[in-house]
């Protein structure tokens, strides 16, 4: 079965999330944990802790279906020590949130170079970055997201995703979330099944479906290989309809979290619905 929601708002409490995920008929979600603009928020109380594994439970989502996103403020290829500390602090306050929800996944952008060291040992930074993680939580996996490639960002290229999974020792806590619209503009093709044949066959060549954890689906406002992160709605943008087509009848996204992450959360719930009508009896 897919599984499709929205990056739905958690104003008012973590707690109100799945709430807002169901009214929008989603069998899936995202969220921020807590502020992603902020470094440091309150910690979760254990009246939001069981609100939120209570509305799970209301609305009929498994935690597995649920994809946190950290914090935008996080670099972990930051190449300067202090800073690198003050992020994989707060990835590791993520990923324990994670943990006290129930929560089994959480999605990040790899981190930036910043033009001061080498791609490869930004990298190498984020994959001992993601190991000290996990040495201290449990039952949360770290879902990297491909990226547009815009400035000096990591995680654009397969390969990319690919060097930190080799690197990170616990490859049964790490895993990758594709992003419709940053895997268009870094340069790989979705316009035609053709282009989607070639594009998730080089995936699957390089880092490997067993790695796919969820996917956001957004259409793309820049061009091919524009390396621009611009969102658009579905259908509207530069990708359209046939991939969207595509993934809704690839078997290899059954039972992941699929996010909307466009730009009109008034039409969320029509998105759904014609994700869902993309399907082939």
């Amino acid at each position: 079965m897919k599984r499709i929601g929205a990056h739905v708002s958690a104003s008012g409490g973590v707690e109100n999330a799945p709430l807002n995920a169901q009214k929008i008929g989603a069998t899936a979600f995202a969220l921020f944990a807590k502020n992603q603009r902020q470094w440091r928020t309150k910690p979760l109380t254990e009246k939001s802790i069981e609100a939120v594994k209570d509305n799970l439970g209301k609305v009929g989502i498994a935690p597995r279906y649920v994809l946190p996103h950290d914090s935008y403020l996080i670099n972990l290829g930051y190449p300067e020590p202090e800073a690198l500390e003050k992020s994989r602090n707060a990835f590791l306050d993520e990923m324990q949130r994670c943990e006290q929800l129930g929560l089994t996944l959480l999605n990040f952008h790899p981190g930036s170079h910043l033009k001061k060291i080498s791609e490869e040992q930004s990298l190498d930074i984020v994959a001992k970055s993601i190991k000290l993680a996990l040495e201290q939580t449990k039952g949360v996996t770290a879902v990297i997201e491909n990226t547009a490639g815009q400035g000096s960002n990591l995680g654009y290229k397969f390969e990319h995703l690919a060097h930190i999974i080799h690197k990170v020792e616990d490859k049964s806590r790490v895993g990758v979330c594709l992003d419709t619209c940053h895997t268009f503009v870094a340069g790989y093709d979705l316009r035609t099944p053709e282009a989607c044949d070639s594009t998730f066959a080089e995936f699957d060549r390089i880092v490997g479906f067993d790695y796919l954890r969820g996917m956001h689906l957004n259409d793309s406002k820049p061009d091919l290989g524009a390396k621009v992160d611009r969102h658009h709605s579905l259908g509207m943008g530069k990708i359209g309809w046939e991939a969207f087509r595509y993934i809704m009848n690839d078997s290899r996204f059954e039972e992941i979290p699929m996010v909307l992450e466009t730009i009109d959360d008034t039409i969320w719930a029509q998105e759904i619905e014609q994700l869902y009508a993309l399907q082939s009896p």
